[in-house]
C-alpha cells in the first residue's frame, strides 16, 4: 500500500492487486462518513433517536410482506 499527499486537499492511497475490493469500499465508505459528518453538531443520542424512528416506521409500512 503506498499513501502520498498530493497537496493540501488531496491524498492518494494505492493498493496491490490482490487487496480485498470489499474490504477497499468499506474503508472509503468510512472515510466519507466521516467526511460528511466533520462539521455536524449532532448528539449521538439525537442520531439514534432518529434511526430508531426510521426503523419503526419502514417497519410498519413493510411488516406485512416478511411476516406472510
Amino acid at each position: 500500500m503506498l499513501v502520498e499527499r498530493i497537496d493540501n486537499n488531496r491524498i492518494t492511497i494505492a493498493f496491490s492487486p490482490g487487496t480485498d475490493a470489499f474490504g477497499i469500499q468499506r474503508l472509503i465508505d468510512y472515510a466519507r462518513y466521516l467526511e460528511a459528518t466533520s462539521k455536524s453538531k449532532a448528539k449521538q443520542s439525537d442520531v439514534d433517536k432518529l434511526a430508531d424512528e426510521i426503523n419503526t416506521n419502514w417497519w410498519n409500512r413493510n411488516k406485512e410482506r416478511f411476516l406472510k
